[in-house]
């Protein structure tokens, strides 16, 4: 029988698989039926990309490549093979069950990518990272951190107020959080009597409070550059009743800048965490919740319903309705994320 060698294979159709990392990449190539044919370790450089592709297309004609972290440490090879014409599937890391039978290993995760991928099983589109959306995406990382930073500034503000001093506590109690952060602010301990409890206690509260002005700075500076980058994107999804800027970014960056990749309404109501998950056996018909898909895409519906159920009439007519039919308010929103979820797609 001929051998399977590079020098013959051009006449056969191979498939990929990747297991990336934050140094190198281990690539997979199997043929149609899933027979191994090579693994290899690339670094994880532009010139390891490109050898990584030409040692690929060594072994036959390329038909799809399977990539662990498309997202992440794969970024940059999906880039260049999306670039070079290849197929490129995002895959999921194996499941437990098939690791403790298979065992673990960068080469034995690059084969199981190219046998996922070849299947077409628990496969997707990556996002493309080269447009407006990804830019989007690096400014809302800036501003949720910013946003998560404050909060726990905030929360160490109030938890060192309840231990303060009698008069200090006295003083800032009651506040609201805007005069609360004012006050604190403009504290004027002496520095020179850092050693007291009460002194530190000021100090703490004014550097704290300044922290949290100066967040509140960059949120405000943020969103002067978000706003209207997302009107641009999509101005009719902004426009949409109880969607502003906020949730309007995160349903584009869960999207991702090639929308086409979700094939209809169902696959973006699932990627959003607000799809019923089937779980009928027998005579019981019923679904479960969903507790998958992006965590703050889910987040952000939620945001778009409690706005609606209270100034839309149309929701609050819906709410009333299940009211009477014996839905719980917890039903009630999660039937009305999958609506708005159809709607806004």
């Amino acid at each position: 029988m001929p051998s399977i060698t590079p020098d013959h294979a051009a006449i056969f159709d191979v498939a990929g698989g990747v297991d990336t990392h934050q140094d190198t990449h281990t690539a997979a190539v199997i043929d149609l039926v899933g027979r191994v044919l090579g693994t290899q370790q690339f670094p994880a450089t532009a010139t390891g990309y490109a050898a990584l592709l030409a040692w690929m297309r060594g072994f036959g004609q390329l038909l799809r490549v399977g990539i662990e972290g498309t997202g992440a440490y794969g970024a940059g090879l999906t880039h260049l093979l999306r670039e070079e014409g290849v197929d490129v599937i995002e895959v999921d890391r194996p499941n437990r069950k098939t690791r403790r039978f298979q065992g673990k290993s960068d080469p034995i995760d690059a084969i199981q990518a190219a046998k996922t991928a070849l299947a077409g099983e628990r496969t997707g589109t990556p996002k493309h990272r080269d447009g407006r959306v990804e830019a989007l995406r690096n400014l809302r990382v800036a501003r949720r951190s910013a946003v998560d930073q404050r909060a726990d500034v905030q929360r160490q503000i109030k938890a060192l107020i309840v231990t303060a001093p009698d008069q200090l506590r006295a003083s800032l109690r009651g506040l609201a959080v805007k005069e609360l952060i004012a006050a604190c602010a403009n504290l004027r301990p002496d520095r020179a009597d850092v050693a007291s409890p009460a002194t530190a206690t000021s100090i703490a509260l004014q550097s704290l409070a300044r922290r949290h002005q100066q967040l509140s700075v960059e949120i405000a500076d943020l969103d002067e550059l978000l706003e209207p980058l997302v009107a641009a994107i999509n101005p009719a999804l902004v426009a949409a009743n109880g969607v502003g800027t906020e949730v309007a970014g995160q349903l584009l960056v869960t999207t991702g800048e090639n929308h086409d990749r979700l094939a209809s309404e169902a696959a973006f109501a699932m990627l959003c965490g607000v799809a019923p998950i089937p779980a009928s056996s027998g005579k019981t018909t019923r679904h479960r919740l969903n507790r998958g898909g992006d965590r703050y895409a889910n987040a952000a519906l939620w945001r778009v319903v409690l706005c609606r159920l209270r100034w839309d009439p149309r929701t609050r007519a819906y709410a009333d309705r299940r009211t009477k039919d014996g839905l719980s308010k917890k039903e009630i929103i999660r039937c009305l994320k999958r609506y708005v979820a159809r709607e806004l797609y």
